[in-house]
């Protein structure tokens, strides 16, 4: 096929549509999202439909020890592949695009090339990795962490869920814990398509994000003890009342953020997503709080910055309290610029293809961070309505969709035909 006629290929809209439809009908909830909590029967459920359209095109499938799956198609040549992919694990209020368009995308993409009769000098191969978003089983992006080899495969298998379920025992209980090793082969590229999940593509009018890189990710999860006591016997002065603390430490978080953002620190963002009291009544001083703080930056050094402001705080506070604090780090992610190249070959289609184009850092943490520590690396945005996400009111209108499938599909085929040595 000439160069032309490769440069004039497109997905099929619909049939990207329907697959997307046919997943979110897996653990679906109220207003159209989908609840698929990593290795749960719901999961199981969207991995064996994932893997059976897999096998539908004629991949090569295999399954990891942490249940990364990956279908590969073959190539000219043999080697590593270029790889796309994500991950179809959700939160518990999930939307059905986050994820799963970077998965369902790959499949369309390899269903092109193969309708098509497009045969690529090296293979092309799509996956999904297991937990990416961490909400049953921390850390985050623990399938792709394991993958690269950031995680060895025994740790992550004794990790403890947020329901006392273990990952090892979950992966056995569903059937995927596969016999393929653990850190699965390097890509020669990873080019991951994902909505944006915030609101500048949208505000700004632009179709595509030229993905540059992820902001560094800091979780810490704070359990603060104090006294239990009557609500109305006990005078102010002498209380010890973690409840207090962990408002304090709330309110902190927020004029930390605002403050380095305004002095043009980095793209500083922090936010308490959790709170939980001990006995948790109307009536009585909490006797203990859990609570955790994530924190973000593009920049390492404010990172770090922003963990010692916040260090150097909850000990003040917990002392003028009477209170003790135990810290405990959740997840810990540097800043990961991608690939120049990579980033470059997106703007670049993405450009031909008339659409308008911005390069953008990644508020969120993605499976393409973890894949950059490995091989050249990058990313395809396309916008959020409204910027939410995490959330079954998560919309990205189907125009938007295919011409992000079609920046993927146009930068797998221009990365096949360029050397990547890193």
């Amino acid at each position: 096929m000439t160069s032309d006629r490769r440069a004039a290929l497109r997905i099929d809209g619909d049939r990207l549509m329907r697959r997307i439809e046919d997943l979110a009908a897996i653990g679906p909830i109220d207003g159209g999202g989908s609840c698929r909590l990593a290795l749960t029967d719901d999961d199981r459920a969207g991995r064996d439909l994932v893997v059976t359209w897999m096998r539908d095109l004629g991949l090569d499938v295999s399954i990891d020890g942490i249940g990364n799956v990956v279908g590969v198609r073959a190539g000219r040549t043999d080697g590593p592949p270029t790889m796309t992919g994500s991950h179809i694990d959700t939160v518990r209020t999930g939307g059905r695009y986050d994820g799963n368009l970077g998965v369902l995308a790959g499949l369309e993409v390899i269903e092109t090339l193969e309708i098509n009769g497009i045969e690529t000098e090296h293979p092309v191969a799509v996956g999904f990795f297991t937990d990416e978003e961490g909400a049953r089983f921390p850390p985050d992006m623990l399938g792709s962490l394991v993958y690269v080899g950031g995680m060895a495969i025994e740790e992550a298998l004794d990790i403890e869920g947020i329901d006392g379920a273990v990952v090892g025992a979950e992966l056995d209980r569903i059937g995927y814990r596969g016999p393929s090793p653990c850190p699965g082969p390097s890509p020669r590229a990873f080019v991951e398509l994902h909505v944006e999940q915030g609101p500048v593509l949208e505000a700004e009018g632009v179709t595509i994000g030229a993905v540059t890189g992820v902001q560094g990710i800091s979780w810490t999860e704070l359990t603060i003890t104090g006294q239990s006591n009557h609500a109305g016997t006990t005078p102010m002065a002498l209380r010890h009342d973690p409840a207090y603390v962990a408002a304090a430490v709330t309110a902190h978080v927020r004029e930390l953020a605002t403050r380095m953002g305004a002095m043009g620190e980095g793209r500083q963002v922090a936010t308490v997503g959790r709170i939980e009291l001990h006995p948790n009544l109307v009536n009585v001083v909490a006797a203990s709080a859990s609570m955790t703080v994530d924190l973000r930056n593009t920049d390492e050094a404010l990172l770090q910055e922003a963990e010692s402001d916040l260090a150097r705080f909850v000990a003040e506070a917990a002392a003028a309290e009477g209170v003790t604090v135990a810290e405990r780090t959740l997840a810990r992610f540097e800043p990961v610029a991608f690939d120049n190249r990579v980033v470059d070959a997106v703007a670049a289609v993405a450009v031909d293809l008339g659409h308008s184009i911005r390069r953008m850092p990644s508020g969120a943490g993605h499976d393409a961070q973890m894949l950059a520590r490995v091989c050249p690396t990058g990313m395809v945005f396309v916008p959020s309505r409204d910027g939410i996400s995490h959330n079954p009111a998560e919309h990205t209108d189907p125009a938007d969709l295919v011409a992000g499938a079609d920046v993927l599909l146009q930068t797998i085929l221009t990365l096949d035909q360029e050397p990547l040595d890193r």
